[in-house]
């Protein structure tokens, strides 16, 4: 399946394919986008956020509400933001595209 990352001014920056089960957070990190991913996943900070394309969002499955309080924390939170740690690419989401935000927390100090 295919996943899209585009850059917070709407350019594509890495299209790739994926594997039924991946997770979006690992996929990205593995192709070189800068989703800290601090927390490794357990939904302790919000560092892996992305924002879903708006004609994407309603085939994910709904966030929980462990995620959209992590989300409140999120710089630059929209209505179709997610945590990628939390999302499971399925082949439902084949085409799947995804933005980095234009701000994020650099929880790492680097």
């Amino acid at each position: 399946m295919r996943v899209r990352f585009l850059t917070p001014e709407g350019d594509v920056a890495v299209e790739t394919e994926a594997t039924e089960g991946d997770r979006l957070l690992e996929l990205g990190q593995a192709k070189g986008m800068p989703l800290e991913g601090t927390c490794e996943g357990q939904m302790a900070c919000s560092t892996c956020h992305v924002i879903v394309a708006p004609e994407d969002f309603d085939r994910l499955p709904r966030p929980s509400e462990e995620e959209e309080d992590m989300l409140d924390l999120a710089i630059g939170a929209t209505r179709t933001s997610r945590l990628s740690c939390q999302i499971v690419l399925t082949p439902e989401l084949d085409g799947l595209t995804v933005s980095l935000p234009p701000e994020h927390r650099n929880m790492q100090g680097r």
